[in-house]
């Protein structure tokens, strides 16, 4: 297997490996390893069926299955979860697509985000594999967050090691003027943890900058107007270009990336095109963040995603 790394502080590819094959432990090893250090690897040509993506997810870990999935995701095996974005988006909640993402993402930077990160245990680690793309577009983003907290300068690394900000789900969604049933939804289905704005890595011991712009509300214990001007540096820090890297998707490719130490940011310039982009996604069990000061993560409401988490 030889590793590639594609930009300075993020993402490898992996070649000279089918993931149809059983892995033997050192292999298992080396990719854990590898995603650890480049916090997102990718693997192209990996042709997997629903079984295969599940099978070698399992050897990294517990699998996360959702209560609730989308209309696309297999009836028959519900750790995995498919997003078809004319599928799923289109009429939902009432709105079409282009209302839909206009109204989830109306501020620019509001698309990086961590998977399910208003959870009290968001994922470990997420697997995401293409079946069908457009010709061109529809790439995505990563960010690394330990490389963004190290860019900070020492006074600022410390003062922001003794902050928590409260992430909630449906933070930034603009809400319409008349009845809105996705407003309704978010009234209806809570889910805000309070989190530590350095949240300490539980493998590797480094310190990630977990500000994630499409779930923080603000940061606890200090004004709003001085909440707001602390997430406009940080959201800034950890979405500079140096700490980035993204991918060209071709059915068949596979990005593995640590949840816990990046932010994405899903493509938004597809909806015009008349070509889908089918993708299949399963996602790893997490721990509840631990902070600077050895503080937990703690429910303000919604329940775990995976109850066995510790």
């Amino acid at each position: 297997m030889q590793i590639l790394p594609v930009a300075g502080h993020i993402g490898a590819e992996l070649t000279e490996v089918d993931l149809r094959d059983p892995l033997d432990d050192a292999t298992v090893a080396d990719i854990r390893a590898a995603l650890l250090r480049w916090k997102v690897i990718f693997f192209r040509e990996q042709h997997l069926d629903h079984a295969g993506h599940i099978a070698f997810a399992r050897r990294f870990g517990d699998l996360v299955t959702l209560p609730k999935r989308g209309s696309a995701s297999p009836a028959d095996h519900p750790e995995v979860e498919t997003t078809a974005d004319r599928l799923e988006l289109g009429g939902k909640f009432g709105m079409d697509h282009a209302e839909w993402l206009e109204r989830r993402r109306h501020i620019p930077l509001r698309g990086w985000h961590t998977d399910h990160g208003a959870r009290l245990d968001p994922p470990a680690a997420t697997i995401l594999r293409a079946e069908a793309v457009p010709p061109y577009g529809g790439d995505t983003t990563w960010t690394n967050l330990a490389a963004a907290y190290q860019g900070l300068s020492e006074p600022v690394r410390a003062f922001a090691d003794t902050l928590w900000a409260e992430h909630r789900l449906g933070v930034g969604y603009l809400a319409k003027s008349g009845p809105d049933a996705y407003l309704r939804h978010l009234q209806d289905h809570q889910i805000a943890t309070a989190h530590p704005v350095v949240r300490v890595h539980p493998e590797t011991g480094e310190r990630l900058l977990n500000v994630n712009p499409y779930y923080v509300e603000r940061i606890l214990d200090v004004t709003r107007a001085e909440s707001r001007l602390l997430l406009e540096m940080f959201v800034e820090q950890v979405t500079r270009p140096e700490y980035t890297a993204r991918f060209r998707w071709a059915p068949g490719s596979i990005a593995f990336w640590d949840n816990r130490a990046t932010l994405h940011l899903a493509p938004a310039d597809t909806a015009h095109l008349d070509h889908p982009r089918v993708m299949h996604r399963v996602m790893l069990a997490g721990e509840i963040p631990a902070g600077a000061d050895g503080g937990r993560s703690r429910s303000i409401s919604g329940e775990r995603l995976f109850p066995a988490s510790g």
